[in-house]
C-alpha cells in the first residue's frame, strides 16, 4: 500500500522512508505544497505528517485536504504532546497522533491500525474515559486519540479489565501474563509503561497487595 511521509528534516525524512520501505510503498514530500499536489495525482492508503512544516504547516495540509475531499487517514508526528496540542490536530482532521522523539515498532503498529479493514470490528471495553481494544493491540481516549499497545502490554490490561474488581497480586500477574525467569518487578516496569502511555489513573495500586483496574476520568 501507498504511504506519503511529509517531513521537511533531511535527516529524519530519508531515515523514516527507508524503515518503512519494508512494508509499504513510500513516497516522501519535503513541503506541504509538494504533499498537497502529491495528492493531487496518487490515492495513498495513509499518511504520516509532520506538524511544523515551513510555510504551509500539517495542520494547514490536513485542513486542506478535508476541504477537498481526501480522507485519507492521517497521522501527525510532532514534538509538541500537550494535550491541547493534540486536540488541535484531531479538531484538524488527523486521525492519529504520536510526539517525536518515536518508536518505529509503535509507528508501524498505528500505521497498521489506521488501514485495517474495520469489517467485523471488535467493540471496545470502556475503562474511565478509555475505550480497550484488546484485540487491536489499541486503546483509545475520549479526544479519539489511539494509542498503540504493545502484546504484552495489552495482555496485562486485559487480565486487570477481565476482573475490574479483583486485586491482583504481582505475582499473579507475573504468572498470567509474562515468561518463566521474570521478576516481580518487570510487572511493575509494565504498569509504568501502560500508565506513561495513557494515564496514572488507568491502572490502581493496592497498597501492599498489587494492581487493579483503575477507573481514569
Amino acid at each position: 500500500m501507498k504511504l506519503l511521509i511529509v517531513e521537511d528534516d533531511p535527516r529524519l525524512g530519508p531515515i523514516m522512508r527507508d524503515v518503512l520501505a519494508t512494508d509499504w510503498d513510500v513516497a516522501l514530500a519535503g513541503s506541504g505544497e509538494d504533499a498537497l499536489a502529491a495528492v493531487e495525482t496518487t490515492t495513498f492508503a495513509v499518511m504520516i505528517i509532520d506538524r511544523g512544516l515551513p510555510r504551509t504547516s500539517g495542520l494547514d495540509v490536513i485542513r486542506e485536504m478535508r476541504r477537498r475531499r481526501i480522507a485519507t487517514p492521517v497521522l501527525i508526528l510532532t514534538a509538541l504532546g500537550q494535550v491541547h496540542d493534540k486536540v488541535e490536530g484531531l479538531d484538524a482532521g488527523a486521525n492519529d497522533y504520536l510526539v517525536k522523539p518515536f518508536d518505529f515498532q509503535e509507528l508501524a503498529a498505528r500505521l497498521r491500525a489506521l488501514t485495517r479493514d474495520d469489517t467485523g470490528v471488535e467493540v471496545g471495553r470502556d475503562i474511565g474515559s478509555w475505550v480497550f481494544y484488546e484485540s487491536d493491540l489499541v486503546i483509545e481516549s475520549m479526544y479519539g486519540e489511539r494509542v498503540s499497545l504493545t502484546e504484552t502490554e495489552a495482555a496485562l490490561l486485559a487480565v486487570l479489565a477481565n476482573e475490574p474488581t479483583r486485586t491482583f497480586s504481582r505475582t499473579q500477574l507475573l504468572a498470567r501474563v509474562f515468561a518463566q525467569g521474570e521478576s516481580t518487578t518487570t510487572v511493575d516496569t509494565y504498569v509504568h509503561y501502560l500508565r506513561r502511555k495513557t494515564q496514572r489513573e488507568i491502572i490502581s495500586t493496592v497498597r501492599g497487595r498489587g494492581y487493579r483496574l483503575g477507573d481514569p476520568a
